[in-house]
């Protein structure tokens, strides 16, 4: 389709405004720090264009790997390069740690170049051996606290995530790390009481049980599910189901994906008095359930997983026609209009993780072969 072509020029010219020496900046202009999950999963499709931004993809791992804590945690951002800020590193995140080691993964592989890998193995080992120590249950799943994930400002979850075991789940694999991998996946998906699979998808997050009274919450997290697809901590059956609902929800309308479902309103158990201070506070806004076209990149993806090539066809339509729309690879849609939402800290468009995941749903699609 002419759309989707359009879609993938354009996000090829995202990525060059947001490559810099330092690495891959989250956007241009606003987010001028890199991020380990923004600058990641935007190399995720950056590195299927040959060498063009081996560069800023090893400067990003670099940066990072050099900006680590002492006990071994990868900064969440490397915040040094603004004219108008202080220079400053920050933490307070479990997905930054899990998404470096991932990352380092994928430069070896897209490259076919094991030297940086290698030079940073310490570093790598470090990162995973911080996460282990967030296990305080020793069920093999690492805990989190509130707003130490992505989703920094809202909404609240703690305990087990589903985003984090999915991470965790692939990075354990990737490192070879083969029983605490089984073990994970076997807890998250079937342990009484303890497990995130609830009929149709993954909850959210759980913590601990105190009798008839249970610590988790049931709306859908979507980034969690669909990375719980594509990495396979869901099995063939499980992702079905987890798609199934996507679709009966109407989650990847007017375009692909919410962020969450059903948005928390006021009224609702799961509200907090905080979230009045951030834009998710108006539902179908920002993270309360409005559109993030990087999670869209993910739902292609995992349609391609399920051989859902047609389907796969169609919701990247919906995502380049979300993309194009100005300003270009906008932060976040309205969930019920789809129309490109208000600039969150003064920033815009020209998303570079949303352009990135465009690539990597566009190259998938193109070779039906999810390529991580």
């Amino acid at each position: 389709m002419k759309i989707t072509k359009e879609a993938y020029d354009k996000a090829v010219e995202v990525l060059e405004k947001c490559s810099t020496p330092h690495g891959f900046y989250a956007s241009y202009p606003g987010y001028d720090a890199v991020w380990a999950r923004d600058s990641v999963i935007t190399s995720l499709g950056a590195s299927l264009l040959g060498k063009k931004f081996k560069k800023t993809f090893q400067a990003s791992l670099l940066i990072l790997g050099k900006n680590q804590s002492k006990q071994g945690q990868i900064p969440n951002a490397v915040d040094k390069f603004s004219n108008v800020r202080s220079p400053h590193v920050d933490f307070s995140t479990i997905d930054s740690s899990l998404w470096y080691v991932i990352g380092h993964h994928i430069f070896k592989k897209r490259f076919k170049d094991a030297s940086l890998y290698r030079a940073e193995k310490n570093r790598i080992e470090r990162a995973m051996t911080w996460v282990y120590h967030q296990d305080s249950s020793e069920e093999g799943m690492p805990e989190q606290l509130p707003t130490t994930d992505w989703q920094d400002a809202f909404p609240h979850k703690y305990g087990h995530t589903i985003n984090t075991q999915a991470l965790y789940y692939k990075a354990l694999v990737l490192e070879g790390k083969k029983k605490k991998a089984e073990k994970l996946k076997h807890v998250a998906n079937w342990e009484s009481g303890v497990s995130l699979w609830e009929e149709n998808f993954y909850l959210p997050w759980r913590w601990k049980n105190h009798n008839k009274y249970k610590e988790k919450e049931e709306w859908f997290d979507s980034l969690g599910n669909l990375l719980a697809i594509v990495f396979e901590l869901a099995d063939s059956k499980q992702s079905k189901l987890i798609l199934n609902y996507i679709t009966d929800k109407k989650i990847n309308k007017p375009y692909p994906v919410k962020a969450i479902f059903p948005p928390i309103r006021k009224k609702d158990k799961e509200w907090h008095d905080y979230f009045e201070d951030c834009g998710a506070r108006m539902p179908y806004h920002y993270l309360n359930a409005g559109i993030w076209t990087y999670i869209g990149g993910f739902y292609i993806l995992a349609l391609i997983k399920q051989n859902k090539f047609k389907e796969a066809e169609k919701q990247l339509a919906k995502l380049a026609h979300a993309n194009l729309q100005k300003p270009i690879f906008n932060e976040w849609h309205n969930g019920l209009t789809g129309k490109p939402g208000d600039a969150h800290s003064g920033v815009n468009g020209n998303q570079a993780w949303n352009a990135g995941m465009y690539i990597l749903a566009y190259e998938s699609l193109k070779k039906k072969k999810v390529l991580l």
